[in-house]
């Protein structure tokens, strides 16, 4: 589960950023902070991975409480969502290491896309070995929802069929499809779809929800991360 702090001084735009994040699959917010001294004070005492920071707050500003987070080697990584726009603030913010930038108003999609393509960082970074100079470029380029896992495929599992699965999401990655369809259109057993699936939500190359039907058990249903 990835840790969330989030930094705002607007209780209502703090309540719904908690609200957002707490809907995307493995993510948890762990405390919502109204100004950037108690964030700091959190920040050194607290295992948070991801802070969603606005920049317009008292006593310390965004960028300010993210120069803090650099000069005190902090580890954690910032998503700056802020209404403020001008170009010397995002060159700043981005030259001080954040990994996006968001403009409010914003779409709940936008923030959905970016934490998506976090999700996918954070599994690639929080695995053992070393990265191919494919890996690197699919990260700088910020396709992390390609990125492959550095290990071999665990037990098991197979390049091929991983590769079919991987084609016929995309050909349908406009919807979300359970472990039955999946198996249908790649002509596998349920069994093995949904540990093909497994594999894929594990590295962060597809999103998993959960629906909920008018009888029975919830299942699980999946869609290709788009670039």
């Amino acid at each position: 589960m990835i840790k969330v702090l989030v930094v705002e001084d607007d209780p209502m735009v703090a309540y719904l950023n908690q609200r957002y994040v707490d809907s995307i699959a493995g993510f948890s917010v762990v405390k919502n902070i109204g100004d950037g001294e108690e964030a700091l004070r959190v920040l050194r005492t607290e295992d948070i991975d991801l802070v969603i920071l606005d920049i317009y707050m008292p006593k310390v500003d965004g960028l300010k409480l993210l120069e803090e987070i650099r000069n005190r080697f902090i580890h954690v990584d910032v998503i700056l969502v802020t209404a403020a726009k001008e170009l010397e603030v995002i060159d700043k913010a981005l030259k001080l290491g954040a990994v996006d930038y968001l403009i409010k108003p914003f779409k709940f999609e936008r923030l959905k896309d970016a934490l998506e393509k976090y999700r996918g960082r954070y599994k690639f970074f929080n695995e053992e070995g070393s990265a191919s100079q494919e890996d690197i470029d699919k990260l700088t380029k910020g396709r992390l929802a390609d990125l492959k896992s550095r290990k071999s495929l665990p037990k098991g599992l197979h390049e091929k069929t991983l590769e079919r699965i991987r084609i016929k999401l995309k050909e349908n990655e406009d919807v979300f499809l359970n472990a039955d369809e999946v198996a249908e259109k790649t002509g596998v057993s349920r069994v093995t779809a949904r540990r093909y699936l497994e594999y894929l939500d594990s590295i962060g190359a597809i999103e998993c929800e959960v629906e909920y039907g008018s009888v029975g058990r919830p299942s699980y249903v999946y869609r290709l991360i788009k670039e």
